[in-house]
């Protein structure tokens, strides 16, 4: 099967994402986010955006490591590394100032060149422990 722009629409977003541009330019407007280890959803492109900008930069100083991407038709793979300090209040956790560097994986949809749902499997116990 065809990547059909998948890898474009991928590699935009993963460098907007690293530059801390706007990466929320390539959300669907009904985009959504849904943790895997707990089932908890965000919906629609501000508060998607909200999310990731908060775990990288209010809860965490961190940056993703990208380790690999597989794009096919609609879809794509991440795989990556959480890596930076713990800042930030976390859920119950206050900030600990600890060093993180975790792995995760984030799943993604992509229709009419949009990304129309991203699926997290993050450590998050992992990260609340830091």
């Amino acid at each position: 099967m065809g990547d059909n722009g998948t890898a474009a629409v991928m590699e935009g977003y993963l460098q907007a994402l690293l530059d801390r541009g706007d990466f929320a330019r390539f959300f669907a407007l009904d985009v959504t986010w849904t943790s895997m280890d707990t089932g908890d959803q965000v919906v629609g492109p501000e508060a998607v955006r909200d999310l990731i900008v908060a775990l990288h930069t209010q809860m965490f100083d961190a940056s993703p490591m990208f380790v690999g991407l597989l794009t096919g038709d609609g879809t794509a793979m991440l795989a990556a590394r959480f890596v930076g300090r713990h800042t930030g209040q976390f859920g119950v956790v206050a900030p600990t100032g600890r060093s993180v560097d975790l792995p995760y994986a984030v799943s993604y949809d992509r229709r009419d060149g949009k990304i129309t749902a991203l699926r997290g499997y993050l450590p998050l116990a992992a990260l609340r422990a830091s």
